[in-house]
Order: structure tokens, then C-alpha cells, then sequence
């Protein structure tokens, strides 16, 4: 049974660092399940905490704040309910990972659509890393 505070989404799990956010654009590897872009990095550096992420929308899609905070919300929640299976793949291979979930759709979203595809993108992440971990697969 997952205890009510993991399913927080703390200052530590936020991607902030221009570093790491410059290497994962410069070295990260990509996979697309529309209409969110995520861009994944396995960290070797020390991390306070073993997953970073950060979200995004596009301002050129997107005019106005309202519409572009409302997706990044949007997504944030969306990552917080469906993180449980990401962080027990990367804490018991004892990574540390940086992901970036960018939103490229031209319509803000329902909230729905997000529900439906959040855990695909999960799956798809734990995947990629699984690969990635284990390259004689």
C-alpha cells in the first residue's frame, strides 16, 4: 500500500538546474506520445533526489500565461499520480534520471486526455530506461 505523503510532488523532484537542463537538451534522448515530447537523461552526478522533472508549453503556441501555466499544472498532476511504477524502476537500479515533459499540441488539453495518456508515458519512459540500464537486452 503506497502511504498518502509519497504521492507528493516536492521542490526536490523539480528540475531546476540551467546545468542539467542544458546537457538534457544537448544529450538527452527523446520519444513522443502525443501531444507530450519527453526528453529523458540518465544522471551520473549526485541528485537530492533520484527522478528531476520539468514541464513545459510552448509560448508560441500558447499567447497567454493563463493557457500555458494551466497545461504545465495539467501535467505536473498528472506526473504526480502516475510516478509510483517510474520511481520504484529507477530507485532499485539505483539510477538517477531527468526528464522533461514538453506539451506540443496546439489546444490547451483536457484534463482527461492527460489522465489517459500519463501512465502510457510512463510505461514508455520505464522502457526506454529499462534498455538504456541493460543494453543486452
Amino acid at each position: 500500500m503506497i502511504d498518502k505523503q509519497s504521492y507528493n510532488f516536492n521542490k526536490q523532484e523539480k528540475l531546476k538546474s540551467r546545468k542539467l537542463i542544458d546537457n538534457l537538451f544537448a544529450g538527452g534522448k527523446t520519444f513522443l506520445v502525443f501531444p507530450v515530447k519527453v526528453v529523458y537523461m540518465i544522471v551520473d552526478e549526485p541528485m537530492d533526489f533520484p527522478i528531476k522533472i520539468g514541464v513545459s508549453a510552448s509560448k508560441k503556441n500558447f499567447k497567454t500565461a493563463v493557457d500555458r501555466n494551466r497545461i504545465k499544472r495539467l501535467l505536473r498532476e498528472n506526473y504526480r499520480l502516475n510516478k509510483h511504477p517510474l520511481h520504484d524502476c529507477v530507485t532499485n537500479n539505483g539510477k538517477q534520471v531527468a526528464v522533461f515533459f514538453m506539451y506540443i499540441d496546439k489546444n490547451v488539453p483536457e484534463n482527461s486526455l492527460l489522465q489517459k495518456k500519463m501512465p502510457l508515458i510512463i510505461d514508455k519512459l520505464i522502457k526506454a530506461l529499462g534498455e538504456t540500464v541493460s543494453p543486452n537486452n
